[in-house]
């Protein structure tokens, strides 16, 4: 996990990071969010996309209204539904009578503990987009790019005339993606990985923290964490470990306590994934090896 950079942030300013590309950074920093959640504007001319309209705070929707000018917005695009990403989509829509398009629907009640943002119940898409569905406009592309694990719904959209891929939560430069059960599924997750990694993006968009320039390389070793992780928890339930709160702390050192609530998830994650996989079983609160 990257440090968080000193202030002041680019907040409410809008950047260009291509020539078809502006980013506008909302006002909710917080530990799962890095600096806060980047909405991408994307188009140079009358019409444009918005990717990630973020939280519904006055100050973002002014900014990208800003932002946005007297262009056309052709379409407002989530990548998922969690708080952090999609409930300005509503009002943005309003103010510029711009459909909203991408991901689907999910409002998933969920009491456990989270170390990101619970989903938004307002999002209430025109149009839901599958894996490879397009949108355009005159200078753009977006090709939808289905990756579910983070959550079950979520998305990214290669923007096809530049080779850039704007990836949400899925892949993130300054941390790894959270994956928590039960909408989150690791083994949806990885697939959704090695998906990524045989494609040839020259550069992801993350909805949180920097750009990232050497994707396959980032995408290779995000794999490689998971697969480490995996062996941690294998071994130790070969020493003797069976629940969850005893794994935790041995593989999360380190690790602020208060967050160890919300890694169990992860760790629960892969128990999941290693028991469908006839490696692991459980009774209750406590797991074994299979032979």
């Amino acid at each position: 996990m990257m440090n968080i950079p000193e202030r002041p942030w680019p907040t409410g300013t809008s950047e260009v990071v291509e020539p078809l590309v502006r980013r506008v950074l909302a006002p909710n920093p917080s530990p799962f969010t890095f600096t806060g959640t980047q909405t991408y504007i994307v188009g140079a001319g009358a019409r444009v996309a918005v990717i990630d309209p973020g939280p519904d705070e006055e100050l973002h929707l002014a900014a990208l209204m800003a932002a946005i000018g007297d262009a056309e917005v052709a379409a407002i695009c989530c990548t998922h539904t969690h708080r952090d990403h999609s409930p300005a989509a509503g009002p943005l829509s309003r103010l510029t009578g711009a459909p909203v398009i991408g991901c689907a629907a999910l409002a998933y009640e969920d009491e456990g503990p989270r170390a990101d943002a619970a989903f938004d119940t307002s999002y209430a898409p025109d149009r839901v987009l599958r894996d490879g569905d397009k949108l355009s406009g005159p200078d753009w592309t977006l090709i939808a790019v289905a990756t579910p694990g983070h959550t079950s719904n979520h998305l990214c959209f290669a923007l096809e005339e530049s080779g850039a891929l704007f990836t949400g939560d899925h892949v993130m430069g300054w941390s790894t993606s959270v994956v928590a059960p039960p909408d989150g599924d690791m083994a949806a997750y990885m697939a959704s990985l090695d998906k990524l990694y045989a494609r040839e993006d020259r550069v992801y968009y993350p909805a949180h923290g920097p750009q990232v320039d050497k994707t396959r390389q980032l995408v290779r070793g995000m794999i490689g964490h998971r697969r480490q992780r995996e062996r941690q928890i294998l071994k130790l339930l070969v020493e003797g470990l069976a629940e969850i709160t005893a794994m935790v702390p041995r593989m999360y050192k380190g690790v602020d306590e208060r967050l160890w609530p919300a890694a169990g998830r992860s760790v629960l994650a892969h128990l999941i994934d290693l028991e469908q996989r006839g490696k692991v079983s459980r009774v209750h609160e406590s797991w074994s090896l299979l032979d």
